[in-house]
Order: C-alpha cells, then structure tokens, then sequence
C-alpha cells in the first residue's frame, strides 16, 4: 500500500509501524459536595502539569534548542491563564461537579472559541489548550503520561502529535513519525526538523488494512516513509524494499560527507565565497552553531529574551547574554535583531491590544520606536557586549527611511549616555531586515542609509503573496520559489552593492538548496541558515560552478 503525505523534513526510515494511541482521556460527570476540596484538586494537578512542563522545557533546551522548548513556557503560562482557571473554578462551584469535568469542558469551549478566531496563530492555540487540558486530566485520574515505544526503534503512526508528546520521543527509538493531521509550521513539525527525525502530515492512514481480501492490523506491519517524496509505504514488496535499502545507505554516506565538510570553505569551483552563518533563538544555541561550523550568527532573535521572562528583561540580563554569545563566537560576527515582539509573538506583559490583523499590526521596530525607554534599554546593552566581540544590529519590519533615521537618531543617544557614564563599547555595523514589499521598492534609498541587508523570506512571502505561511489550507498556493519573491531577491541585492551594502538572507528560504545556485548568481553575500543545514548549503555552495 501506498500514500502520499507533506513532509516535514527529509529523510529515509524503514522499520515497523506502530500506532500511537492517545490515552482516553474521557470523562464522567458526577456530582461534588465539597466544591472546594474538588477545587483544590484541580489547582493540586494544575500545578503538577506545571512541573511536568517545566522538565519537557529542559529537555527540550538541551536537544533542540530555546527556540523551539519555547512552546513549554507558553503553555505553563496557558496553564494560569485567568480566564481558563475562572472557567474551571466557576464549572465547579456553580455546577457542583468534578473537576475533571470541569476542566473537560473548559478546554473544550476554550478549544472551539480559539479554533473559529481570525487570526491563524490564534487558532493554532486550540490544539495547545486542549493539549493542557488532557494533561490535567490525566493527573486528575492518576494516569502516567511516560514513554510512547517499545524497546524495538519503530515508525510511530499518530492522529497528531502534542509538542509535549514529541519531546517525549527517545530518538534512539523512533525511526520516524507519520501523521494524518498538523502542518507544516506547527511547533511539532518545527521540532521534527531539529530532532532531525524524518517525518509526514497530512497522511490518511487506516489501522487496518486489506491485502488478498484479509483484513490486518497496520501496527507492527513493515513500513517506509520517504521523507524527500513524501511517500508512506506499508507492507512494501522485496523489490521496493531493497530499492530504499540502497536510498537510505546512500543517503548516510551523504551525511557523513557531510562532517568532512566541516572546516571547509564556503567557495564555490570557480572560486566564489559566501558567508554561511547561522540563525539562533537564544545562548544555549551556539553550542549547535559552532559544531555546525557556522562562521558566524545571523539572526540572534533578541525577542525570546522577552518571551521567556515575566517581565521586562532588565539591560543587565540582556548584556549577559549578549555579552556571552558574542564571547563564545570568539569575534566571529554576531547579528542581533532587535526586539520583534507582535504578530504571532504575544507577551502579556507588554500590555498589547488585541488586533484583527496582528501580522500587519503593532509589532517589531513600531513598538520600538513607539516605546523608547524599551528599546534604549535594548540597545546599550549590545552596545556594552560590543565591546567583548563581533557585533552588528538588525532592525525589523522596516518600511521607509524615515524609520530608520529615527532609529539612528536614537542610537546616537544611546551612545551619548554610554559615553557619559564611561561604559565601554564599539562601534557596530547597522543593517535592516527587509520583509516588506515596501522596502524592497526604495531599497536604493534605504541602502544609503544602513552597512547591511538581510532578508526575511518567510514574511516577505508571504506579504507579497498575500497569503498566511502558518495557515495549512494555503499550503498549496505558499511558493517561495515564485518569480515575484526571486525579482524582489536581486532587486535587493543590486540596490545594496550599488550603495555599498551587503546582502544576505536570514529567512529559511536561505537553507533551500535548490536555489543556492541561484542565490549565488544574484551576489548575495551571506546566507544565514538553522545549524542543521550549514554543510548541507556548504556541500551545495562547494559543488557549483557558476562559469
């Protein structure tokens, strides 16, 4: 049998298949005398789940990253929500039932509410309630949500997969995972990538199957997943089976050809370089940077110092990470984008107001620009990390050259206090994210004005395209390869080098290996890539030749 899914990331696993099931987590209603005692046990295993995500966060920091255990912070935050803990307490007390139920039907009514919102990231947050929801659950009824596989590595097959279920996996046992729902951005399948676990969505399996009119269980059938086709096979004949048999061998001769290129340069045969950097969420992603070979950072996102504190990140606590990443990198280049909070990156504490359309609203260099005492506290702290390394400021979301003079303006400030309280520091190169169509038309403008571009091809798609990348309905019309986007590409670049700039990408567009040639023709001068794929671009860069 063969079916087609969307991959999630590349790759050949050959192994039987086992089917995940989720844990029942249904529930009974029954009738309480105590309400407060049935309250107490809801905040009891409330706080349980807390600690529960509070250890996939540190395990999620170890092996993939702040960037992506992120999505364990927020839903301890979703956890003490005061909406949802009302909607609990209130179940309880006027219903007098249990707090399984009630918990139940908040997380359903919280689910639907989130799931018919507008805003596609708003809507992403139904699956992350329910998902809170079923743990508290689950505690309440004295279940052990533990491992998911046996002791035999397997292709795990699953409805969906939570981002707490996903960290759960022993990468040592799990081959692959296959699954009939989810997207392409969802937090699994950016977590999929990192955990370099080939992996498909979209897949319509059945637990049974039917061969030579018999029906038979699909788990512990012998499966291939085809993570490059997007190709699901179960029970697969001799003849397939040995064909990706010899696939998979080539392709793990291609990875460790792959760590040979590590010390290498970035040149292609007819001698053209490129810097190939890396893109970082945060301190702990270095340590992938450097064994990737990345000769430097790329994007240093500074928004999820913010999104992992309770309150504003005081200017000492962003020196000392800026200060360490910028040591650790031992002067190679170390690019910082300036806070880019809004849109899909909500903190509560920034008081920001709720919008029909947040992708194109208050967001990014707007907030800073509007809120100086914010950014000014920002800035002298790169400013003062200058001073131990190799550093440059990005600023986001540009859309004229009036912003960015008010942003240099605001920099000479900063510098001035700098310099009236003796503090150290460098000068550092200045440079815009361009993600805006609008930038890219006065590109000529802008680049008098700044050291550096990069460009930000995950917004700028989908600005250009008018179409929402996290929205999976639109996955078909989302081409980052169309004529429009590469016409805007050296558009940029021809404007930046003609005014002294120069130009590299920072969104994931730059790791797509079938445009490396083609980026390389345009001139860009720098690609900016997840630590995962810097030899893949090396490998690419190191077999074009461009005569």
């Amino acid at each position: 049998m063969v079916l087609e899914g969307k991959s999630v990331f590349g790759g050949i696993a050959i192994g039987k298949l086992s089917v995940y099931g989720k844990k029942d987590h249904t529930v009974c209603r029954s009738k309480v005398t105590d309400t407060a005692a049935e309250e107490q046990r809801f905040l009891d295993a409330k706080e349980e789940a807390k600690r529960q995500l509070a250890g996939f966060y540190e395990k999620a920091l170890k092996e993939v990253g702040e960037v992506n255990a992120a999505i364990f912070e927020i839903h301890q935050m979703m956890l003490d929500d005061p909406d949802y803990l009302e909607s609990v307490s209130n179940i309880i007390k006027t219903q007098e039932v249990n707090a399984e139920f009630a918990v139940a039907s908040t997380g359903d009514n919280f689910s639907q509410m989130f799931a018919a919102m507008d805003d596609d990231y708003m809507r992403e947050r139904a699956a992350d309630v329910k998902d809170i929801s079923n743990r508290v659950i689950s505690i309440l009824q004295g279940n052990v949500m533990g491992d998911m596989t046996g002791d035999e590595p397997v292709i795990l097959l699953a409805d969906d997969l939570a981002p707490s279920e996903t960290v759960q996996l022993d990468k040592s046992r799990v081959l692959s995972f296959v699954t009939r729902h989810g997207s392409t951005n969802s937090h699994t399948a950016i977590l999929a990538r990192t955990m370099n676990i080939p992996a498909l969505i979209g897949v319509d399996f059945k637990e049974q199957i039917e061969e030579n009119g018999a029906a038979s269980p699909v788990d512990g059938a012998m499966g291939i997943v085809d993570g490059y086709q997007g190709i699901f096979y179960i029970n697969p004949d001799e003849e397939t089976l040995e064909k990706y048999r010899r696939l998979k061998e080539e392709d793990e001769q291609k990875k460790r050809l792959l760590q040979e290129l590590k010390g290498k340069e970035n040149v292609t045969i007819d001698g053209r370089k490129i810097n190939l950097y890396a893109n970082i969420g945060g301190v702990s992603d270095v340590a992938a940077a450097l064994a990737n070979d990345a000769g430097g950072i790329g994007l240093f996102r500074s928004e999820f110092l913010y999104l992992e504190s309770e309150d504003y990140p005081t200017e000492e606590a962003q020196f000392s990470a800026y200060k360490t990443v910028a040591e650790n990198m031992a002067g190679k280049k170390v690019i910082i984008r300036t806070l880019d909070i809004g849109a899909d990156k909500q903190v509560d504490y920034f008081h920001l107001d709720k919008e029909e359309n947040p992708a194109m609203g208050y967001r990014a260099i707007r907030i800073c620009l509007d809120r100086q005492d914010i950014f000014k506290t920002q800035l002298k702290a790169i400013y003062r990390a200058s001073y131990y390394g190799t550093l440059s400021i990005m600023f986001p979301m540009i859309t004229s050259v009036t912003e960015v003079r008010k942003i240099k303006a605001i920099v000479a400030e900063v510098k001035a206090e700098l310099d009236r309280d003796g503090l150290p520091y460098k000068d550092v190169e200045l440079g815009i994210m361009i993600e805006t169509p609008a930038a890219v038309m006065i590109s000529d403008l802008l680049a008098k004005e700044v050291d550096f571009f990069s460009i930000g091809t995950n917004d700028l798609t989908q600005y250009t395209l008018a179409i929402d990348r996290q929205n999976p309905k639109l996955d078909a019309f989302y081409d980052a390869h169309h004529e429009a986007i590469l016409r805007m590409l050296k558009m940029v670049v021809d404007n930046g080098h003609k005014e002294g700039c120069w130009v590299g990408i920072c969104g994931e567009l730059g790791a797509d290996t079938e445009l490396t040639e083609t980026f390389l023709k345009m001139g860009f001068d720098e690609l900016s890539v997840s630590p995962s794929m810097i030899l893949r671009v090396r490998d690419q860069i190191r077999k074009t030749d461009l005569r």
